[in-house]
């Protein structure tokens, strides 16, 4: 059975509904008749995506909570810093799905199927999508589907792991006002190790423990990290665990292509299309960044692929830059963050990891870390760029 639709959105995790949402919010592109497929549909309240903007955004009413002082502790940096430019904000992924899909269902022209996909392809000037019973063509798929990954191994990947806790305690003990961007006071020996500390009250928090490395731990250890640094660290005897979340996030020197099997009419979107910053995991307003081209793409009428800027590809050389000397083992991440925050105003690197800062920014930061390694891994990173296109 072939059905059609204008635009297919394969896959409904954060890439997938943001660029459904921002669809039906435009007033020239809220009639398209849009199929959204996955095997699964999700709605469980899975994660917890933080991430800092300069101004309101639309998902300004799910805000969980936002901070505007924050601070970075390591063995020998401790900052507390308030934020001028930035707010740093936290969102549910519950809180996001619920918005969506609750708007979506006000549009008849909206298809939601849970089937898995097979394959996609594109024929006669129509993008195909096939599953197990039934074949999807639409003038454009939107793919954030694992089906079409580059290679990931430990030689180009490591993996940002984390386990969460959302915990209440019964007296107050937190400052919601601070949040701990990042906390290196802690063993190092699987790789950079961190926690972060988000108080949404004076009674709440999520506690989380991160690593970058190149496996995921037995989730007993991250239990007992958590506990430990509760105990020790936060001086908390008596809470309890409201919530846990778990997630793995590649941040991969892989070649992320734009389009699958070199179609303009199946286009890849979030961590499928590259938008996962290598460097930090970060992903939330870098796919928000790429839907919103894409929809202002489709207004005028244009394929909805967006080119790289010279910024986006300079940006994207110092996330490789990173990431191959994190690979490389030659500095550790605790040794680069803790420089980078002892000599640099957080506020700044925050807006080099938005891909929004100055040249002497930059400058300043690129001069804040180890020379040797960080220009070894930049002139590989440049040669394999360029042998890749070759």
């Amino acid at each position: 059975m072939k059905v059609g639709y204008d635009y297919i959105i394969a896959g409904s995790g954060l890439a997938g509904l943001s660029l459904l949402y921002r669809l039906l919010l435009d007033k020239s592109l809220q009639n398209k008749t849009i199929l959204v497929i996955d095997k699964v549909i999700k709605s469980d309240n899975d994660r917890t995506w933080c991430y800092w903007e300069k101004e309101e955004s639309i998902f300004e009413d799910i805000v969980r909570h936002k901070w505007e002082t924050l601070q970075f502790f390591s063995p020998e940096v401790a900052k507390i810093f308030s934020l001028k430019k930035y707010k740093y904000k936290m969102i549910q992924a519950g809180d996001f799905y619920r918005l969506i899909m609750e708007y979506a269902a006000t549009f008849d022209n909206v298809t939601f199927k849970t089937e898995a996909i097979l394959d996609m392809s594109e024929d006669n000037g129509q993008a195909r999508l096939i599953t197990e019973n039934t074949e999807y063509s639409g003038s454009y798929i939107f793919n954030s589907t694992a089906l079409f990954l580059p290679d990931m191994n430990t030689k180009n990947t490591l993996l940002q792991h984390f386990m969460g806790w959302f915990i209440e305690t019964e007296s107050p003990v937190f400052n919601e006002k601070i949040g701990t961007l990042m906390d290196f006071r802690l063993e190092q020996q699987h790789g950079a190790t961190f926690m972060y500390v988000l108080p949404t009250s004076s009674t709440e928090a999520l506690i989380e423990f991160t690593l970058f490395s190149e496996s995921t731990l037995d989730r007993e250890t991250y239990n007992f990290a958590l506990k430990d640094y509760i105990s020790m660290e936060l001086g908390i005897k008596e809470y309890r665990i409201k919530h846990k979340e778990f997630g793995v996030i590649p941040m991969s020197l892989a070649q992320f292509p734009k389009t699958i099997k070199n179609s303009e009419r199946i286009v890849n979107i979030g961590t499928a299309g590259g938008f996962t910053k290598a460097s930090t995991g970060y992903t939330f307003q870098f796919v928000q960044k790429h839907v919103s081209q894409i929809v202002d793409r489709l207004k005028l009428q244009l394929p909805p692929i967006v080119n790289d800027s010279w910024k986006s590809k300079k940006y994207a050389w110092y996330d490789r830059t990173l990431l191959d000397v994190l690979l490389s083992k030659k500095v550790t991440g605790k040794a680069i963050f803790e420089s980078l925050f002892r000599k640099n105003s957080p506020e700044k690197i925050l807006s080099f990891l938005d891909n929004d800062s100055n040249f002497w920014e930059e400058f300043k930061i690129r001069n804040s870390v180890p020379l040797l390694p960080f220009m070894f891994s930049g002139i590989r990173q440049l040669f394999l760029k360029k042998k890749t296109k070759d």
